[in-house]
C-alpha cells in the first residue's frame, strides 16, 4: 500500500471511530433492592433471571444487575433505595413484599419500579387501579391477605383439637395490621382463639415462641414476611423443637422442614416480574402495565415433619396437595 492511501485510511479511521462509539449504547442496568438476604433469594433470583431472558435480556452480557440486600434490617432500605437512584440505574426491581415497594416509591417518582409480592398494592398507595397503575410503579401481587383465610382453614383441618392458634407478624412491616385483620376474621369464623405474636429481631422470635407455649397454643401461622424468611432456619428449628405444627407462606419453607405451606409459588411471581421488567426495559412505561397476578397457588406438605409431630394427614389435604414431601 502506497504511504499516501495509507495516510488516507489512517484518517478516515480517526474521523469515523468516535461516531462508532457514540452509536454504541451502554447497557441497560436494573437496581435489586430486597429486604432479605442473597442465601435465601437464590432460587427466586434463578426464576427473575430466567422471565428476564424471555425478554431477550441475560445478565452479564446485555444488562447489569446492582443488588441491593437490606438482610432483614428495614430501615437499611431507604439508603439503600437512594442508592439506587444514585447510580442512575434504568429500572429498581422491589422485591420482598410492601415494606420494600415503599422503600423505593419514596425516593423517586421517575424511574420505574417492579415490585414483586405485595399484597394488595391499591390499598397501600402503590398504584392507582391494578388495571392501569398510573405511576411509575406495576409489578406482580402475592394476594398473601386473600390466601391467608385459607391457611387458617387449612391449619384447622390438621390440627383440629387446636383451639388456640397463633400468628407471628413482624410489626415493622407495613402490610401487618392487614395480615392481622383478615386473620382475626377468619379465626372468628373458625370459632379460634388468635394469639398475636409480635417479632422485629431474632430475639424477638425466641421470646415469641416462649409465649406461644405459656398460652398454649396449638398451632402457629407464620406470616408472609422478608425477616421471618431471612430467619427460616431458625423458625423451623423452633417449631420442631416445641412441636408446633406451623403454615408457612412458601414451598421453601416445607422444603426446609416446616410441616405445611400454602401460598402463591414465590418462584412464578418472580418470573412474571422478570418478564415485566423486560419490557420496561424494551420502552414499557410502568403506568400502563397491569399489575399481575400470581398464576399458580401452592399446597406443599411434608410427611416426614408431620410424622415427627405425631399428626395423621387428612386424606382431603394430601388429595389437594401440590408436592408431598417424604
Amino acid at each position: 500500500m502506497k504511504r499516501r492511501e495509507l495516510l488516507l485510511l489512517l484518517g478516515s479511521a480517526m474521523i469515523t471511530a468516535p461516531g462508532v462509539r457514540a452509536q454504541q449504547k451502554a447497557i441497560p442496568v436494573i437496581g435489586y433492592l430486597s429486604a432479605t438476604a442473597p442465601g435465601p433469594s437464590g432460587p427466586f433470583l434463578a426464576a427473575f433471571r430466567q422471565g428476564l431472558s424471555e425478554t431477550g435480556y441475560i445478565e452479564t452480557q446485555n444488562v447489569a444487575i446492582e443488588y441491593r440486600w437490606a438482610e432483614g434490617l428495614y430501615d437499611r432500605l431507604p439508603k439503600l433505595a437512594v442508592d439506587l437512584v444514585d447510580r442512575k440505574v434504568s429500572v429498581i426491581v422491589a422485591s420482598s413484599g410492601t415494606v420494600t415497594a415503599q422503600a423505593a416509591k419514596n425516593v423517586t417518582a421517575t424511574i420505574p419500579i417492579v415490585f414483586i409480592g405485595v399484597g394488595d398494592p391499591v390499598a397501600f398507595g402503590l398504584v392507582a387501579s391494578l388495571a392501569r397503575p398510573g405511576g411509575n410503579l406495576t409489578g406482580v401481587s402475592a394476594m398473601t391477605t386473600e390466601l391467608m383465610p385459607k391457611q387458617i382453614e387449612l391449619l384447622s383441618e390438621l390440627v383440629p383439637q387446636a383451639g388456640v392458634i397463633a400468628l407471628l407478624v413482624n410489626p415493622n412491616n407495613p402490610a401487618t395490621e392487614r395480615i392481622i385483620e383478615d386473620v382475626q376474621e377468619a379465626a372468628h369464623i373458625k370459632a379460634l382463639q388468635l394469639l398475636i405474636l409480635r417479632a422485629g429481631t431474632e430475639s424477638e422470635i425466641d421470646a415469641a415462641f416462649a409465649t406461644l407455649l405459656e398460652m398454649r397454643a396449638g398451632a402457629l401461622v407464620v406470616s408472609p414476611e422478608p425477616f421471618f424468611n431471612s430467619r427460616r432456619e431458625q423458625l423451623v428449628a423452633l417449631a420442631a423443637h416445641h412441636a408446633i405444627p406451623a403454615i408457612y407462606s412458601s414451598r421453601q419453607w416445607a422444603a426446609a422442614g416446616g410441616l405445611i405451606s400454602y401460598a402463591s409459588s414465590a418462584t412464578s411471581i418472580y418470573y412474571q416480574a422478570g418478564i415485566l421488567t423486560g419490557k420496561i426495559l424494551k420502552g414499557a412505561k410502568a403506568a400502563d402495565l397491569p399489575v399481575e397476578q400470581p398464576t399458580k397457588i401452592e399446597l406443599i406438605v411434608n410427611l416426614k415433619t408431620a410424622e415427627a409431630l405425631g399428626l395423621t394427614v387428612p386424606p382431603s389435604i394430601l388429595a389437594r396437595a401440590d408436592e408431598v414431601i417424604e
